[in-house]
């Protein structure tokens, strides 16, 4: 029902109105009558819809607006078309949904919000509605089959799958083809995700049911979530977070028995999945015994630390999922606070700090990577332009809307660039596979590296 205290602007009714050429979404093929509404428990709950006054703060902090100017592709346009949809003056059409699906999901509004509209549920909600109704996008759709159901919830399924692309890429295969025109006659969907395939790791990091001993005096038992792609992607990444934890005092388990973190399904809408990896991961950690959960993938901490949330329905879990959420702290969060034992050898490195989305506005850390890199004798820190404007990466957003994904790579790349690095950091695999691709776009020599990396590098330096 409309909620009169917070009237909702008119839903546009034509392409004119809405200001909307469609560039990066669907076309509007039908009514804006046309389709179903929001149902279910897992439907946008209302007091979370009329929190947004549409006061346009978060405007200049959204990238698609910034991008496009379109009012439509800014948070308020979005919540407004869920009202509609709500209020029953619409329902669910390709047309709306073009829209919900070009938004990034960085969360960059909910940092500047004043009325603290919960933006990231209201997305995950409004997308559980388009899958439940079979009204993805077909890029979304098919990745949504293929990856987040088939892939991500299989850790040997997706270990093989990584092995075959791995296989792909260094035996010469990759380049072959990409030297021929067999992409050209492929269907376009399918040479965009080659042209997008992320590099695999020459050495996977695998959890294992050894825990790595602390380096002197144990300060803490310390349960380090491996995830889905990274240990895949960044093996080298993960080793890094072991050993710098270790020197820090900590043992560290990395359980077997945990999986993906859910994340991905959840952007996705597929929360029903997105609640089973979260109950494996549970039970994964709290058999492990472990005094705090550290991840170094800030979207998968970010989505660790709302499982609360999540299964607050659940009555075998709800506790549980509480106590998990509040024990889990991203690495860098968790070494500023330590504090961490900073090196002792020079580590001269230009380095400009790239934030992660889900670091920097869903968890509002932005400083403690900084600490972390300060400790560093002999590193220069030179801050970039629009450092925590999404670099387009957002999880597997490259693949389902390449257009926006690569206009914001080359925005954050000639940022970083500006400033003349060595070495790009950042806390994120997936933004760390983004900005490396970025670089061999642009012909750059400098470097992307994970933060942990960076001071396991200086930590390397002392001997």
């Amino acid at each position: 029902m409309p909620n009169p205290e917070h009237p909702t602007p008119p839903v546009p009714t034509s392409d004119t109105d809405a200001g909307h050429g469609f560039p990066y979404g669907i076309p509007f093929t039908g009514s804006l009558n046309d389709g179903p509404g929001f149902s279910g428990p897992d439907a946008p709950a209302e007091p979370d819809l009329y929190r947004c006054v549409h006061c346009g703060l978060c405007l200049s902090a959204c990238p698609t607006y910034v991008t496009t100017r379109l009012e439509a592709e800014s948070p308020r346009g979005r919540i407004a078309l869920m009202k509609a949809v709500h209020e029953g003056r619409t329902g669910i059409s390709d047309r709306l949904v073009s829209h919900w699906e070009l938004c990034l999901q960085c969360r960059a509004c909910e940092a500047v919000c004043p009325s603290g509209v919960p933006y990231g549920r209201l997305m995950e909600h409004t997308r559980a509605q388009v899958q439940e109704h079979g009204l993805q996008g077909p890029e979304l759709s098919r990745l949504s089959r293929i990856f987040l159901r088939a892939a991500l919830p299989h850790p040997r399924r997706l270990h093989l799958a990584a092995h075959l692309i791995r296989l792909y890429q260094r035996s010469g295969l990759q380049s072959l083809i990409r030297r021929s025109r067999l992409l050209r006659i492929l269907p376009g969907s399918l040479a965009q995700m080659e042209t997008q395939m992320p590099v695999m790791a020459p050495r996977f990091f695998t959890p294992a049911r050894q825990v790595y001993p602390a380096h002197g005096e144990r300060r803490i038992t310390v349960g380090l979530l491996s995830g889905c792609v990274m240990p895949l992607m960044q093996g080298d990444a993960m080793r890094a977070a072991v050993r710098v934890l270790q020197r820090n005092g900590c043992d560290v388990a990395v359980p077997p028995a945990q999986a993906c973190c859910g994340a991905l399904n959840l952007h996705a809408g597929d929360l029903e999945m997105g609640r089973q990896m979260a109950r494996r991961n549970i039970d994964a950690f709290r058999a492990a015994g472990v005094d705090v959960i550290v991840t170094a993938s800030a979207g998968c901490g970010s989505s660790m630390k709302e499982y609360g949330d999540l299964l607050r329905d659940d009555p075998e879990y709800a506790a549980a999922a509480q106590d998990f959420a509040s024990s889990t702290r991203d690495i860098t969060e968790f070494l500023a606070a330590l504090p961490l034992d900073p090196p002792n050898a020079e580590y001269p490195r230009r380095v400009t700090m790239q934030d992660p989305c889900h670091l920097a506005h869903a968890q509002r850390i932005t400083d403690a990577p900084r600490q972390v890199l300060r400790s560093i004798p002999g590193l220069q820190l030179t801050e970039m332009a629009e450092s925590s404007l999404c670099c387009g990466s957002a999880g597997f957003y490259s693949l389902i809307q390449p257009a926006m994904s690569q206009q914001l790579q080359r925005r954050k790349i000639d940022h970083a660039l500006a400033t003349e690095p060595d070495l790009i950091a950042s806390a994120n695999p997936g933004c760390i596979a983004q900005l490396e691709q970025g670089l061999r776009s642009a012909g750059a020599a400098a470097q992307v590296r994970h933060v942990v990396e960076i001071l396991d590098d200086a930590y390397q330096a002392e001997t």
